[in-house]
Formats: C-alpha cells, structure tokens, sequence
C-alpha cells in the first residue's frame, strides 16, 4: 500500500487542513507515516504569516527531497499559495496546490506519475466565493477537536499577508457545521474548538444568520457536546448578540482569545485595525459580566513601526488595567509585500526585544495572579496526556488553566473533576476529584 507523509507549518487551521487532506489519502488506501521515515509521497502544508515561515517551509520541503528524492513531493497551504513560482523553482518539487483545490491533490499525484512534469494547481484566490468543504471525523489528538466554520479575511490589516494567502471572507453551511459537530462528538470528543482564519467573521457573508445563530444552534442541535470553545475572535466581532448568547450558554467555556495587536489608539490607525481601546476595554467588561471569572487571552505586536516609548507604555497599561490571564508577544517582524514593511520609522531591534521581554514579564505576572484566583476551586478538566512517568497527566480546565494532577490512561479525553491544590503558571497543581459519567450521574473514582 503506498505510503505518505505530512508535516505542517503554522496555525491550527493548517493543522486542522492536513487532516482533512489524510481522511482523502486515507480513503484511497493511503497508509501514513512519520515524516522523518521514506515515504512514497510527502505533503508539506506550508505558512507564510512572516518571512521566516516561508523560509522554514522553504527547509522542511528540501528535508523531504532528501529523504526520498524519487517520492513525489506535494506542497500546499499559505505559502504555496501566495509563491508557487517560488516553490517549483526549488529542484524536486512535483506539485503545487494553494490554499483551495485540496480535494483534486490525489488526481495530480496520478497525472505527475504518468507525465513526469511539475504541476501547479494554485489559481487566483481573491475570486474564490465558496467555502471549500474538508471533512474530518477524527483528529489524532483525542482530546480536543476543532472545526473549521470559515476561510478567508476581509480585514486588510498593514502587518498581515493572510487574505492575500486565503482571500476573502467565506462562511461553512451552518448545516455542515452542525453535522460535523455532532460527527465529532459521536467519535468521543467532549470539548470542540471552533477554528478559521477569522472566526469571528462567519456570517459576514450570509444573510440574517451570524457567529451568535451558529452558537445556539450548535448548543441547541449537538447532543452529547460539553464544551464549546471559539479559537479567536475580534474585538469588534463580540457584538451585544455575541454577548448575550454566551450569558445564556452552559457551554461556550469561560476562555476567549481576543486579539488586541497595539493598546495605542494611534498604532492601530497604523496597523488599520478596526477599533479603539476605549472600545476594546468596553466589550472586555461587558463580556466579564457575562462569564465571570472569564480568561482573556491575547496577541500582542510589539514594535510597530513608528511604535514610541509612549506609544508601548499605552499597551502595556492597557493590559495590566484589563488584567489578560496570558499573552503571545511578537516582536514586529516585516512581512515582504505588506504596507507596514515599506513604512518609515522601522524600531530598533533592541528596543523591540526589551519592550517584548517587559511585555512577557507582565504576562507571567498577570498569569499567575489569574490562576491564584482559582486555588482551592474544583473544576472540570480534560486530561489530554501523561504529564511525567509518575502516574500525572496534564490538561485544560475550561477557562484555559493548564493543571498538572494523577489519573490513568483511559481517563483522556473524558470530563474529570479536579480540586486546584496549588495555583502556579506555567502550569496548577491539581488533586483528582472524581469522574463525571456520561448519564451526568457523579461517579466516585479511586485512583
């Protein structure tokens, strides 16, 4: 049976990609290995979001020329996308395939066998309208599993390069996405992350149906779910509807990821995002209402072009005032092609480093004072995986708290009640409780 092989660059939505492309592989009695053995066929699924991401994409597709130079060598997603002139130029590169038209790869494989010659499958993205559909029924991760609800970004923000990767904003059939859900939660997942490239956009593109109507649905139709987590969403996506929603809910989780970028109103003119601080800070409480004790995660770009001293102090108090449970810091890095890599007023990359090294100290901070909140609570965590060869396994509490605590191997992927002994970050100390039984019913477990 032939073999192939994967590995992927850059975010959960191209993890969620590669494997939807496996479930096409594997129905064509595809078998799959690990990407460091020789395969028949390798699938690079690549990301552009920074230059470093094409070159790293770049030095994984040259590491499967070598492995097997007669395998015939696939390469898709953002980078693909955005260079395919640039990939094919590299020797030994058979096929590319974009960020759509995922469904005709095995088709080209078998046209490449019988021609021998590269094939370049990427057309022009900015006129694709159709939400492409890539079914997955099983993740190789038990625990978590996502689902992609849209493709594509509208938003145009200076810094970034992903529309021109995955072009406009297109939503997934509300009736896909239910299917799918309840797919997923048929094949034992509890908690399911609802993923894209800009997820709280889906509905932009539709008529009098939004990311607020798929909640509910999801929450109505999907028997079985326990935990509903949205991957990201935009400030000026959490409208009042959004927030209603989740104060009704039992199962949008108490975490959301809400990307803030800059805490200066003037570096988001620059960065053209689409709201001020005064407003961020405004659905930040109101969504505090909704769900206390709610985890606020972020990105933050430190650096920006033309970013000053104060400027930077702006951001930082912003998020010590708002107290965010964690933070992603990036050093501004320019991206070719992009309007803020020509901008005047490039900083300097010391000053970078030390904004990001005050920027991640306060996140440390502010980390642990939010998990200290949580010291002597018990509650409801996923173990995901073993932890130490001691009998500990790790997992996420629903607002995002990693807690270290003993169970067993058939305890993964279940709902399990967990006292939070003692609070620290990067991870909490936990006692196991008890398992939560599928009927609801608490049953007693003796570990």
């Amino acid at each position: 049976m032939p073999t192939v092989a994967f590995h992927t660059l850059g975010c959960k939505v191209n993890h969620y990609e590669t494997e939807a492309i496996w479930q096409l592989f594997k129905q064509e009695g595809y078998e799959r290995v690990e990407f460091e053995s020789t395969s028949d066929v390798y699938i690079i699924n690549t990301c552009t979001v920074t230059n470093t991401g094409d070159k790293k994409s770049r030095q994984v597709i040259r590491r499967a020329i070598r492995k097997n130079p007669d395998a015939v060598i696939c390469v898709t997603g953002c980078y693909a996308q955005t260079s395919p002139a640039e990939i094919l130029a590299i020797p030994g590169v058979d096929i590319v395939v974009g960020t759509q038209d995922r469904v005709k790869m095995l088709e080209y494989i078998e046209q490449y066998k019988h021609e021998r010659q590269p094939i370049n499958g990427v057309r022009n993205i900015m006129k694709n309208r159709v939400y492409e559909e890539l079914d997955v029924p099983a993740f190789t991760d038990r625990t978590r599993a996502s689902l992609k609800i849209q493709e594509g970004c509208n938003n145009f923000c200076t810094f970034c390069i992903i529309p021109w990767a995955r072009g406009l904003m297109r939503s997934r059939d509300p009736k896909e996405v239910i299917r799918q859900a309840q797919q997923l939660v048929d094949a034992g997942y509890k908690e399911i992350v609802l993923t894209g490239i800009h997820t709280g956009g889906y509905g932009e593109d539709m008529k009098d149906y939004n990311l607020a109507s798929l909640l509910s649905d999801l929450e109505a139709q999907v028997k079985g779910l326990k935990r509903l987590r949205i991957s990201s969403i935009e400030a000026s996506q959490i409208t009042d509807e959004v927030i209603q929603v989740i104060n009704d809910s039992n199962l949008v989780v108490r975490h959301l990821h809400i990307p803030l970028q800059s805490g200066s109103d003037t570096v988001l003119k620059r960065m053209r995002r689409k709201y001020t601080m005064e407003f961020f800070g405004e659905r930040i409480e109101r969504l505090k209402e909704a769900l206390p004790g709610l985890a606020v995660t972020s990105d933050v770009i430190v650096g920006f072009p033309g970013e000053t001293d104060e400027e930077f102090m702006e951001t930082y108090n912003f998020i010590k005032e708002h107290k965010f449970s964690e933070l992603h810091v990036f050093p501004y890095s320019k991206r070719t092609g992009t309007p803020a890599a020509r901008m005047e007023d490039q900083v300097d990359e010391e000053v970078k480093n030390e904004r990001v090294h005050k920027l991640i100290a306060l996140s440390d901070q502010l980390a642990k004072e939010y998990a200290s909140q949580s010291e002597g609570e018990v509650l409801e965590v996923i173990p995901e995986e073993e932890f130490n060869n001691e009998g500990m396994y790790v997992g996420y509490t629903d607002n995002y708290l990693k807690v270290v605590f003993p169970a067993t191997e058939d305890m993964v992927g279940k709902l399990v009640k967990v006292k939070i002994a003692k609070a620290g970050y990067p991870y909490n100390e936990g006692q196991f409780v008890k398992i939560m039984d599928e009927t609801t019913e608490l049953k007693e477990a003796v570990i």
